[in-house]
């Protein structure tokens, strides 16, 4: 494993000193947070440089055949969605921060199965309106007892608490031109990884399974067609025999494969990713805290739980629109465009937590107040003031697939029949 100056290297190479506030002001993300009657907030440490380095690395390794604004994607859903600041409730309105006895903790209720989890967790039936019963059981209650009951139940939710950085091997780039990606998760980090991967080139497959498209597919039409265009989309059912043979075909046809879910999700389909790594496949692995772990997160929830939370007087707010996803979905990109020089396969496990913890300083120095200028904000960085940013959506060229639109074709590519 290399050390963070060997990643930073890799992924942000030598440049002017980063104007941190500056590319926070820029990105959207402050506009996105603190209260809504109050002012922009800077949130902690260096996530929008440290986005803008992963995308200066993107576009250096593909030749300039991928250039993205890499802080400006860390707000990007909000600007198809709308989403505006909320202090203590996530701009998707699904996650809080609530105090616990010893802390503040993030608490998602963004799954239709997730008020009933939240009943399991305080031991107790939940009125319509939840939250001010979860919160008083949580403020009762200690940040580790939510932490150890929340992932036995399944249920996005940990305590706020310093997160362990996580640094990568520093690989040699290559190129996915022409690649297979087989790409199996949802919302947000994975298909952004994908997303890139086919800007660079690579052929995408998008897989479902019929029970549990992807959830984004109910989200704003525009923001997943951007992700999605241009990609393929297969529908198999892991539960009939024909559909897990088709699976295995097209993990063992794969170049790269992405899963945004717990190791177990895909075992269970009869998919072992240590095998296809043995094989010589490029296995992304996008959890909330690792394959080890059998913590469920978000973006919302994991981000502010690593620490990644901005203060006031009244407490702590989240940062930005769930932008442990973005922050991880860049970092999946860039890792992909790496490989062994021996053309090994290799097992990228990209914690999220462990990602968002690594933009965050031991010792953070002063954070600059927002200031007005006409209507809107100003920040004073050390290259002169900056204005506050709204989030700013991409042009969305060409259409997203239907969900299982190109199943057989897709299959009969890598000499499968269709079931």
């Amino acid at each position: 494993m290399a050390d963070a100056a060997a990643y930073r290297r890799a992924v942000q190479p030598e440049r002017p000193p980063p104007n941190v506030v500056g590319d926070w002001a820029a990105s959207g993300v402050a506009a996105l947070t603190g209260r809504p009657a109050g002012p922009p907030l800077v949130p902690p440490g260096r996530a929008a440089t440290v986005a803008r380095g992963l995308a200066d690395h993107i576009a250096r390794v593909t030749a300039g055949r991928v250039r993205v604004d890499g802080p400006r994607l860390l707000s990007e859903r909000a600007a198809f969605t709308g989403h505006r600041r909320r202090g203590a409730v996530s701009a998707g309105g699904s996650c809080r921060l609530l105090a616990t006895a010893d802390g503040w903790a993030a608490v998602s209720c963004a799954r239709p199965d997730d008020p009933l989890l939240l009943g399991a967790l305080i031991g107790a039936e939940l009125p319509g309106e939840p939250w001010p019963v979860v919160a008083a059981w949580v403020r009762a209650h200690p940040g580790a007892e939510l932490a150890d009951r929340a992932e036995l139940l399944s249920l996005a939710a940990a305590p706020v608490r310093p997160a362990v950085p996580q640094t990568f091997p520093d690989l040699p780039p290559r190129p996915v031109d022409g690649l297979l990606v087989v790409d199996f998760s949802a919302l947000w980090a994975g298909p952004l990884c994908a997303h890139l991967l086919g800007l660079a080139g690579a052929h995408v497959v998008k897989v479902e399974t019929p029970t549990r498209p992807d959830g984004a597919r109910g989200g704003d039409p525009d923001f997943y067609r951007l992700l999605h265009a241009g990609h393929h989309s297969v529908v198999l059912d892991p539960a009939v025999p024909a559909d897990r043979g088709a699976l295995a075909a097209l993990v063992a046809a794969a170049d790269i494969v992405i899963e945004a879910s717990r190791p177990r999700a895909l075992a269970g389909f009869g998919l072992d990713a240590h095998a296809a790594v043995a094989a010589g496949t490029t296995w992304i692995s996008i959890t909330a805290a690792g394959r080890s772990s059998s913590r469920v997160g978000f973006g919302d929830d994991v981000a502010a739980s690593a620490g990644l939370v901005a203060h006031d007087a009244d407490g702590p707010v989240f940062c930005g629109d769930a932008i442990a996803d973005p922050l991880a979905g860049l970092t999946a990109a860039a890792l992909a465009l790496t490989a062994p020089a021996d053309g090994a396969g290799v097992l990228w496990d990209i914690a999220m937590a462990g990602v968002v913890a690594a933009t965050l300083d031991a010792e953070p120095g002063p954070i600059p107040a927002a200031r007005r200028d006409g209507a809107g904000w100003v920040l004073d960085t050390t290259a002169g003031p900056v204005p506050v940013a709204h989030p700013r959506r991409r042009a969305v060229a060409g259409a997203a697939p239907v969900s299982g639109a190109d199943t057989a074709a897709v299959l009969a590519a890598i000499g499968v029949p269709a079931p």
